[in-house]
């Protein structure tokens, strides 16, 4: 079994990262494996929002257009998030917080940045806003799972030191890991799992009749939730009553998706058939 997949005299057999964050120098320019695992994201998202887009009868070239859009507000939401967070980190040097390739997103920033400039990108279209965030929904909770995959060779999203067979120590002094040769909880791992059960839910009840709205309202519901339980298992700063900064966005995510299941559950609008559909329908 090759050294760098487990560090047999650790006490803990914990799983050994050696790797530098960066793959590629070639000057100033740095091609990171975090940048790596984003691009595989945002391509396997946008393949899967093209297929459900077909199927529903959307022009996918429509849906393209708008997650563009939906795909730079949430790089921007993501990074603001993350450096507010850590601005510790960036205080005494701002201009690293254009430091993408190191890593550092947070994918609630994310989210939020993503929801208001894909509404803004559809209504200016003229486009049914919520029936596309349904159509997006699955492919944005997937693109999440592998995005957050990248955080295995950041050292980005961990935990507490674990004596679990698969915590995850690194021993590169580049990583972004909070402490080098200790076996942390890989907390990254744990929200790709829980956003690939979101992702193969959705899936599964995609299909069904929905109101607009409601299959995305699902979506960010059960991510806000799976966020604010998982964000217990990390160890960064308190904002208040004992929650971290991710847990305080989970739960306006949270909020956020019951008052838009309840909107479209309670106002007169037909629910999208199971298969096919139309651009008319919804709002």
């Amino acid at each position: 079994m090759p050294p760098y997949l487990f560090d047999r005299a650790s006490v803990f057999a914990a799983i050994t990262i050696p790797f530098d964050p960066i793959l590629v120098r070639i000057g100033h320019f740095g091609l990171g494996w975090y940048g790596i695992a984003v691009g595989a994201a945002i391509t396997v998202s946008l393949v899967v929002a093209r297929r459900e887009a077909l199927r529903r009868n959307i022009d996918p070239d429509a849906v393209l257009w708008v997650a563009i859009w939906a795909l730079v507000g949430g790089f921007i939401g993501a990074r603001a998030l993350f450096v507010v967070d850590h601005w510790s980190t960036y205080a005494s040097d701002p201009l690293r917080s254009f430091a993408v390739r190191e890593g550092g997103l947070a994918i609630q920033g994310a989210l939020l940045g993503g929801l208001v400039a894909g509404a803004l990108a559809a209504r200016w279209r003229g486009l049914p806003v919520l029936v596309l965030a349904d159509t997006a929904a699955p492919a944005a909770v997937l693109g999440q799972a592998i995005g957050r995959l990248g955080c295995l060779f950041t050292g980005d999203a961990l935990g507490a030191p674990t004596s679990l067979p698969w915590g995850v120590s690194y021993t590169n002094a580049a990583s972004m890991a909070p402490q080098l040769g200790v076996p942390l909880q890989p907390v990254f791992a744990y929200e790709a799992a829980w956003a690939l059960a979101v992702f193969a839910l959705l899936w599964a009840l995609r299909t069904r009749a929905w109101h607009p709205g409601q299959l995305f309202a699902m979506y960010l519901g059960l991510y806000a939730a799976g966020k604010f339980g998982l964000t217990f298992f990390r160890q960064e700063r308190v904002w208040a009553w004992g929650l971290q900064e991710a847990q305080f966005a989970a739960a306006l995510l949270l909020i956020g998706a019951l008052v838009l299941w309840a909107f479209t559950t309670f106002r007169s609008v037909r629910p999208v058939p199971a298969v096919g559909g139309s651009m008319s329908e919804g709002i």
